[in-house]
């Protein structure tokens, strides 16, 4: 089997819970949790990863248990990257592209096109299938957990160089995810901690925040929801929420996967305190995976307490959508390939360079704030 590469016939076992491990092999909990039906993926966090070799080697290892196993990571770039060592090119925040932009728009896409693809060749290297990425949340300079994930406070500039990165990410066969629908940008709460409210209308989400997801809407493989709550909409948070689900797939035309942020942040603990049924609102909502990270526990009362109606109901299609395409080149092969070598080389004065706060984004935000 091509590593990253399901049949349609594969993915139709994949189960609707995404998982996390424990460290950098596998132990027996983790085992059973992997070949646990209700599951259908793997998330890799930095506490996994200790060289390039090991984690290729953990990688098979879960793809010894269940091939099928969709494996993602975080690894955006900037200070949300989860591999940063032994010959992992840490990547730029998306920012600093964005900066780019306003001064050279032709090579701020060209070196985003490079970033993409370094970043998918290197996690393809390894066994990884995807990454949640581009972040499409606008900068309006008030959020921190979003701040400088973000490309711009201009949803046309987010637009376009998150075009790019889609464009890189493909060159390696890799497959995009956007994040954080509708928008996470203009509420200064930190989700993993609280949960943020967007008091905006309806009318200036859509104008404004949505506007990348409606121009990228037939590349994105997959869409996370946002943990916040837009009470002028619905009372429930995003990921909850069968209106905004329902505009994504209806209203935007989305005919891919909506996989939900992670349930145990308290953003989605706030609301619901059983994980079960945190899982049953965001399935039943329209989420085709959910994520729960950091608590093995509520892993282990997820993958007990959610019927298996539940299996059922997963699209199989939907995720088969995640896949890579295309066969890897190995990590020996790639530190020879052209292609590789150019991009790298095309985003290397960008590595060390530090983002600095955006004015335009805190100037909007000072206006807006309250209406």
């Amino acid at each position: 089997m091509k590593m990253g590469v399901l049949t349609s016939k594969k993915s139709s076992r994949l189960g609707p819970i995404v998982v996390d491990l424990l460290g950098s092999t596998l132990t027996e909990e983790d085992s059973k949790r992997l070949q646990h039906p209700l599951t259908g993926g793997v998330i890799i966090f930095g506490r996994n990863f200790k060289s390039r070799v090991q984690i290729t080697r953990l990688i098979h290892s879960i793809r010894a248990l269940r091939p099928e196993l969709l494996i993602s990571v975080d690894h955006e770039g900037g200070r949300v990257q989860r591999f940063k060592a032994d010959g992992f090119t840490h990547l730029p925040a998306m920012r600093v592209l964005g900066q780019l932009w306003m001064t050279d728009p032709l090579n701020a896409m060209r070196v985003t096109t490079a970033a993409g693809f370094v970043l998918a060749a290197e996690l393809r290297a390894v066994g990884v299938d995807y990454s949640y990425t581009p972040v499409l949340d606008l900068d309006f300079g008030e959020s921190t957990v979003i701040g400088d994930r973000a490309f711009s406070h201009d949803a046309r500039v987010v637009t376009m160089l998150a075009k790019a990165l889609q464009h890189g990410l493909l060159q390696a066969g890799m497959k995009s995810c956007g994040k954080h629908f509708p928008g996470h940008g203009f509420v200064a709460a930190d989700s993993h901690t609280d949960m943020p409210v967007d008091k905006r209308s309806l009318k200036r989400i859509m104008a404004e925040d949505v506007l990348p997801y409606q121009m990228l809407m037939q590349d994105l493989a997959a869409v996370m929801p946002a943990h916040v709550v837009y009470p002028k909409v619905d009372a429930q948070a995003a990921g909850f929420s069968k209106t905004w689900l329902g505009m994504l797939r209806e209203q935007l035309g989305f005919s891919g996967a909506i996989v939900s942020d992670d349930l145990s942040m308290a953003g989605a603990a706030l609301l619901y305190p059983d994980v079960v049924e945190r899982v049953k609102m965001a399935l039943d909502a329209g989420c085709d995976q959910v994520l729960i990270c950091n608590r093995p526990q509520d892993v282990d009362l997820a993958l007990n307490g959610l019927p298996t109606s539940y299996l059922k109901a997963v699209n199989a299609t939907r995720l088969e959508g995640l896949c890579a395409v295309g066969e890897a080149l190995p990590w020996s092969a790639l530190q020879k390939d052209a292609r590789y070598l150019n991009a790298k080389k095309a985003i290397e004065p960008y590595l060390h360079s530090r983002p600095v706060i955006d004015p335009t984004a805190v100037m909007l935000q000072t206006e807006t704030k309250g209406k």
